[in-house]
């Protein structure tokens, strides 16, 4: 279920597309429905419809449209034309985005043809969410809103703490017949999908409830604050799963992983830093701290200094990144490179050992092994119009403050002056600089500020 607009959200997303951990709420949700293979997906949306189509293109999706949304269970009534009358049909909310597939697959284990079953939780303030209602077997009766519980004084269900998590499995034929016959007799006049719960036992179906194995599973959000306070929850574990598996994370409250990292054995990882897209960090890497890394792989043993900014590159081993650098998409290092502060690299591939240690820009460039970049180098690789390529072959050394003129090459084993702005091809084992002539002008005299009268 997608169809709602997160008002508390004071958003214009949709609140099925607000992001966690880098990902819309509805993804995760789609994402643990898929491990389990089912037979076919159905997202009833609402709100911004046009918005979640769009963020889900997958062909394996249908979509059922609520509009005017008038409850749980108007929103499952939208649903019955995918539903076949067979197996059994699992709702979930699409706002609810940290449950995991094994709780699922016990709900759906507990449930057949003629049993239903619901995910229950025990929260310590239940205020707001409906109360799972027992018989005096222990056996469960019924679910009852809590606005309904209030307007029937039934101090008695208040009272209760199990609530109803909104995930429950059903027989689909009987799922069908079921959310027909629910009437909007309430205090929301809304059609209430836990009233099935009710049905099922009038109609002889055998109830039972399953719990999760953790609170963060069955928690939704209805602010940015909530939001907030479940995405920390969901970071811490995920540092505590890369702990476990011997990642040493230095304050697991303060990273964020916001897609897939995979970390190598004795990988460091210091505060502040953020994982985007698929990471993946070899043995012994170093992370410094405030680093972001997205789509990046990070051979073993390469040290990133503090600051450092990765964006879809690859990285050999041994390798020594920053601190205050930023390698761009298309870069590719070789191992033992070292690109230093204030140094930026493009589209560009260095070989082994070559280094740019301070305050470069590296674009669209074919860096061989060996090759020392000095301070303020720039490949000059736009013309205004379009890219052209540098080649710097083996064992080069650039002086300091160099523009190299792209489309240029420089031979293999050629030192560039200090200064020099390259527009030629430079020859092998040989030194080419541009410079003009040092004048000193000894009767020059600096100008004097004027005083004011």
């Amino acid at each position: 279920m997608a169809a709602g607009k997160g008002t508390r959200m004071r958003s214009k997303l949709p609140k099925v597309l607000q992001p966690l951990a880098g990902r819309a709420l509805l993804g995760h949700v789609l994402d643990t429905a898929r491990s389990l293979n089912p037979d076919r997906i159905v997202i009833v949306h609402g709100y911004g419809a046009a918005e979640v189509r769009a963020a889900f293109p997958e062909t394996d999706l249908h979509w059922a449209l609520q509009d005017p949304p008038q409850g749980t269970g108007h929103a499952v009534q939208m649903a019955t034309e995918f539903l076949t009358d067979e197996g059994v049909t699992v709702v979930l909310s699409g706002d609810v985005p940290l449950i995991r597939a094994t709780t699922i697959s016990a709900l759906v284990a507990s449930c057949g043809a003629s049993s239903l079953s619901v995910l229950s939780a025990f929260a310590a303030d239940p205020s707001g969410l409906g109360r799972i209602v027992r018989g005096p077997g222990g056996g469960v009766e019924r679910i009852m809103e809590e606005k309904d519980a209030k307007a029937a004084g039934r101090a008695d269900v208040l009272a209760l703490n199990e609530i109803y998590t909104g995930v429950l499995a059903a027989p689909s034929g009987w799922l069908k017949s079921a959310v027909k016959r629910l009437t909007n007799d309430n205090a929301q006049k809304e059609y209430y999908l836990t009233d099935v719960i009710a049905m099922a036992r009038a109609d002889g179906l055998a109830l039972s409830a399953a719990q999760p194995s953790s609170e963060l599973e069955w928690q939704g959000m209805n602010d940015k604050a909530q939001l907030a306070a479940l995405e920390r929850a969901h970071q811490r574990e995920i540092a505590n799963t890369l702990m476990v598996a011997g990642t040493t994370v230095l304050d697991p409250a303060r990273i964020d992983v916001r897609g897939t990292l995979n970390c190598g054995t004795d990988v460091t990882i210091d505060v502040g830093c953020v994982f985007e897209g698929t990471v993946h960090l070899g043995e012994g890497v170093t992370v410094g701290a405030h680093c972001v890394l997205r789509n990046a792989t990070i051979g073993a043993g390469t040290d990133i200094a503090p600051y450092t900014h990765i964006d879809s590159a690859t990285c050999g081993a041994n390798a020594k990144l920053g601190p205050y650098a930023r390698l761009r998409p298309g870069t590719t290092l070789a191992d033992e490179v070292h690109i230093g502060n204030f140094t930026e690299v493009k589209n560009s591939e260095i070989g082994v050992g070559s280094k740019a240690n301070h305050l470069a820009y590296i674009g669209d460039a074919t860096i061989g092994a060996r090759v020392n970049v000095g301070a303020g180098t720039i490949t000059c690789n736009y013309d205004g119009a379009n890219k052209h390529r540098t080649v710097i072959e083996d064992d080069v050394f650039i002086g300091s403050d160099t523009q190299l003129i792209a489309p240029v090459t420089v031979r293999k084993g050629a030192t560039i002056g200090a200064g020099t702005t390259l527009t030629k091809s430079a020859p092998e084992h040989a030194l080419t600089l541009t410079r003009v002539k040092q004048t000193t002008i000894a009767s020059w005299k600096r100008p004097v500020k004027q005083k004011k009268g």
